[in-house]
């Protein structure tokens, strides 16, 4: 699985003028482990004020993205703060031994545990020897 950013398409002129009519959005790659295991792999992505229904995990055209949106818990507008919550955006290019049927998230206090499984036909098998 190789990390892979898409480069979000400018305008149709080609000059470097900023769109005036919304905010722009800030993002930051969260930081994520990958682990090989003998079904698949286990991907953990720290995703900290993150809720359940601002993840977005989505596959498209052999690409995974992880996209997620940061809110403050705190009722109210705040009066004085440190820090800044951004939203979190990552991609990954996917191989064809991910069955992507079968893809499954779990977001358990600001950590995204995705199980990519392997599909079947990329499993390791053992063939017996028989003796004749």
């Amino acid at each position: 699985m190789a990390e892979k950013t898409i480069a979000t398409a400018g305008n149709r002129h080609g000059s470097a003028q900023r769109e005036t009519t919304r905010g722009q959005e800030q993002y930051v790659a969260p930081p994520v482990d990958i682990y090989d295991t003998p079904d698949g792999l286990v991907v953990l992505a720290d995703l900290p004020g993150v809720a359940k229904d601002d993840v977005n995990v989505h596959i498209e055209n052999n690409v995974l993205t992880l996209a997620a949106r940061a809110r403050h818990i705190a009722p109210g507008e705040p009066v004085y703060r440190e820090y800044e919550l951004v939203n979190f955006y990552r991609q990954f290019e996917l191989s064809e031994e991910v069955d992507r049927e079968r893809l499954a998230a779990q977001l358990n206090h600001g950590v995204l545990m995705l199980r990519l499984p392997r599909a079947e036909k990329a499993k390791p098998r053992k063939i017996n020897v028989q003796v004749g």
